[in-house]
C-alpha cells in the first residue's frame, strides 16, 4: 500500500459525502433493539449530512446500551460536519472503531488530520482505510485528491484511473477524472466527464457546481445560467451557484447584481477564496477601499502566494490613501527584478505621495520600461522564483533539481526546474521541463513561460501550436489571447492580431498602456492609420516614459503622415530610451 503523506485540501463535508457514510448495520444484532434502532436512524441522519441530529441519536444509542466503539466513527463524522474538530478528535483520535465501521472511521480521521495540517498522519490514516477497503472507489478518489493537492500529480492521476476502473459509472470517480482532465487538457475536454457523472445523478450538487463553473469559464453563459438554475431549484441559497452567477454579473459590468448575489449567499461564502477576491474587486469598483481592504487582507493572509490578491490589496491600500502601508508592505517586493509594472507604479506613486520624489522616480522608470523575457516570464511567489529574482542561479538550480528528483511526478517541481533553465538561457531544456509539467497541468502562466522558451529556442511553430491548442480549450484566457496576438503579429497576420488585441482592450477598460501600444502598431500596419494614432496617443498619455508607448506613437504618426514634427520628436526620445532598433529605423524611413 502506498505511503500517503500529502494534504487532501477538501472540506469535511466533501470528504464525508453521502456515498459510504452510513453506520454499518453489521454486528448490531448483539446490541439491545433500541440501540440498533437509534444507530440505524443515525445512519440516515448522516446520509443527509445532518451532524447535529446524528450526534443526538448516537448519544441516545450509548444510553440504550451501545458501546463507545459502536458510535465512535459516526460521532467523529458528525462533529466534523458541525465543524468541531476538537470534539471530532475525542472520538476519532484513538482509532478504535467497531470492525464494520473501521474503514469509515479512519477515512474521517484522515479528514481531521488534514484539516489540522497533520499531513503525515492524514496519509497514515488513509493507508489504514485502504487496507480495510482496497476496492472502495470513493476512497481512492479521496486518496487521489490527497496526492494531487500534495504535489504527487502523476500518482493522483493513477488513483483517479483506478477509481474509475473500480466504479466506471461512479459519480465521484467521474467527477474527479473531469477535474484532472480540466487541468491536463483544458476546459472543453472536461465537460464530457461531468456530463457522464450527471447522467448517473442529474441532481448531484457537487458535479453541477463543477459543470457550471467550467461552462462559465469557457464562455457558455446561457448554459451556465441553466445549470446554476438547477442548483438553485434544489437550494435557493446554494452558495456556489450564487457565486458563479455573481462572477458572471461582475464580468458583464453589472456590479449591483453581483453584490446582490454575494449578499444573498451570506456567510456561506466567507471561507471561499474566489468570493473574497470578488468581494474586494466589487468594493474597489464602487470606491469603497475600506471594505475592499477587509476582504483582500483576509485573502492575502490565507493565500500569500496569490499574486492577484496581493496586487489588489496593494491597490486597496493605495486607494484608501495608506501610502505608507503600500511602501512598508510592498517596496521590498517591488525591488525584485521580476516585479510587475503595476506594483512598481503603485509603490512609485506612494513614494511620490509621501514626498520622496527621487525614490518614486526609480520605481516609475522601471514600471515604464519593464525587463523583457526570460526573467519577466518567471513565476513569482515561490522560493525558486525568489532565488531567480535575486540572480542566485546556482542555488536556484540545485534546489530545483533536488525537488524535481525527489518528486518527478509533480507539475510544480518540473515547472520550477524549467524556470531556472529559462533564466539561465537554456531555452530547450526549459521547454522540455515545461512540457513535462503540462502533461499534468497546463495553466495560463505556464503557457506563457513555455511560449517564451519555445520562441527563444527558435521553435516559433511549436510556440504557436501551444497557444492555439490552449485557446481551443480555454478561449477566455487573456494570457493565451495576448500570446496569440503576438504570434499573429510575428507572422504578419495583422487582422488577427488586431482582433485579439481589441477584444483584450475591451476587457481591460483601456487602462493597459503596453496593450494599447501593441494594438496601435497592429492597427497602423493593418492600414488603420487614424485609429492607430488615437490608440497610440491614449497609450502615451497613460505612460509617457515607456519605450513601447513612445515608439508606438511615433510609428502611428509617421505611418499616417500626420504631425511629422511630433513624430520626429518621439523618434528622438525613443532612440534615447532604447537605442537604434527596427522600429526606430522604420519610423526614420517613413519620415524622410
Amino acid at each position: 500500500m502506498p505511503d500517503l503523506v500529502r494534504s487532501l485540501g477538501l472540506s469535511a463535508a466533501l470528504l464525508l459525502g453521502v456515498a459510504g457514510l452510513g453506520l454499518s448495520s453489521a454486528g448490531l444484532s448483539a446490541l439491545p433493539p433500541k440501540a440498533q434502532e437509534l444507530l440505524g436512524a443515525a445512519r440516515e441522519d448522516l446520509a443527509r449530512g445532518d451532524g447535529i441530529a446524528t450526534e443526538m441519536r448516537l448519544r441516545k444509542a450509548l444510553s440504550a446500551g451501545a458501546l463507545r466503539e459502536d458510535v465512535a466513527a459516526g460521532m467523529g463524522r458528525a462533529f466534523l460536519l458541525q465543524g468541531n474538530r476538537k470534539k471530532a478528535r475525542e472520538w476519532l483520535g484513538a482509532g478504535q472503531f467497531a470492525a464494520a465501521d473501521a474503514a469509515q472511521g479512519f477515512r474521517s480521521l484522515a479528514a481531521l488530520e488534514r484539516d489540522e495540517g497533520n499531513l503525515a498522519s492524514a496519509g497514515r490514516a488513509f493507508d489504514k482505510a485502504l487496507r480495510l477497503a482496497p476496492q472502495d472507489a470513493g476512497l481512492w478518489v479521496e486518496v487521489g485528491r490527497l496526492r494531487y493537492v500534495g504535489g504527487e500529480h502523476l500518482l493522483a492521476i493513477e488513483a483517479a484511473d483506478y477509481a474509475l476502473k473500480l466504479e466506471p459509472q461512479g459519480v465521484r470517480p467521474l467527477e474527479f477524472k473531469g477535474q484532472i482532465v480540466r487541468d491536463q487538457f483544458g476546459l472543453a475536454a472536461a465537460l464530457p466527464w461531468f456530463e457522464a457523472a450527471l447522467e448517473q445523478n442529474p441532481r448531484d450538487p457537487s458535479v453541477l457546481g463543477e459543470y457550471a463553473a467550467t461552462l462559465g469559464e469557457i464562455g457558455r453563459a446561457s448554459d451556465m445560467l441553466r445549470v446554476t438554475g438547477q442548483m438553485l431549484a434544489q437550494d435557493d441559497a446554494n452558495p456556489r451557484a450564487l457565486y458563479l452567477r455573481a462572477v458572471m454579473a461582475a464580468r458583464a459590468g453589472d456590479d449591483s447584481l453581483a453584490r446582490l448575489l454575494l449578499n444573498k449567499a451570506g456567510r456561506r461564502l466567507d471561507t471561499v477564496p474566489g468570493a473574497l477576491l470578488l468581494d474586494g474587486v466589487l468594493n474597489l469598483r464602487t470606491e469603497n477601499p475600506v471594505l475592499a481592504i477587509k476582504a483582500l487582507k483576509q485573502l492575502a493572509a490565507r493565500q500569500p502566494a496569490n499574486a492577484r490578491a496581493r496586487m489588489l490589496f496593494a491597490r486597496a491600500l493605495y486607494s484608501d490613501g495608506d501610502y505608507r502601508g503600500v511602501v512598508l508592505l510592498y517596496a521590498g517586493e517591488a525591488g525584485n527584478s521580476d516585479a510587475s509594472p503595476y506594483l512598481l507604479t503603485l509603490v512609485g506613486r506612494s513614494f511620490e505621495a509621501l514626498g520622496d520624489r527621487a525614490t518614486a522616480a526609480l520605481f516609475l522608470d522601471r514600471a515604464a520600461n519593464p525587463p523583457r523575457a526570460p526573467l519577466s516570464a518567471i513565476s513569482q511567489g515561490s522560493q525558486i522564483g525568489g532565488l531567480i529574482a535575486s540572480r542566485r542561479f546556482a542555488e536556484a538550480e540545485n534546489r530545483a533539481e533536488q525537488l524535481r528528483q525527489s518528486n518527478p511526478g509533480s507539475a510544480v517541481n518540473q515547472a520550477q526546474a524549467g524556470d531556472v533553465q529559462l533564466a539561465l538561457g537554456r531555452n530547450g531544456a526549459a521547454l522540455e521541463r515545461y512540457r513535462l509539467a503540462s502533461r499534468v497541468r497546463m495553466t495560463g502562466p505556464l503557457l506563457g513561460r513555455a511560449y517564451v522558451a519555445a520562441m527563444s529556442s527558435g521553435q516559433g511553430a511549436a510556440a504557436s501550436f501551444l497557444v492555439d491548442q490552449y485557446l481551443t480549450q480555454t478561449p477566455s484566457s487573456r494570457i493565451a489571447q495576448r500570446l496569440a496576438s503576438g504570434s499573429a503579429a510575428a507572422q504578419g497576420d495583422w487582422q488577427r492580431a488586431r482582433g485579439l488585441l481589441e477584444y483584450l482592450r475591451y476587457q481591460t477598460a483601456d487602462n493597459d498602456p503596453r496593450l494599447l501600444a501593441e494594438l496601435a502598431m497592429a492597427q497602423a500596419r493593418g492600414g488603420q492609420s487614424k485609429d492607430a494614432v488615437e490608440t497610440a496617443r491614449q497609450a502615451y498619455r497613460l505612460q509617457p516614459a515607456s519605450t513601447a508607448t513612445t515608439l508606438a506613437y511615433a510609428f502611428a504618426l509617421a505611418k499616417s503622415g500626420e504631425e511629422k514634427p511630433m513624430a520626429a520628436a518621439l523618434l528622438t526620445k525613443g532612440r534615447r530610451l532604447a537605442g537604434e532598433n527596427p522600429v526606430t529605423k522604420e519610423v526614420a524611413r517613413l519620415l524622410r
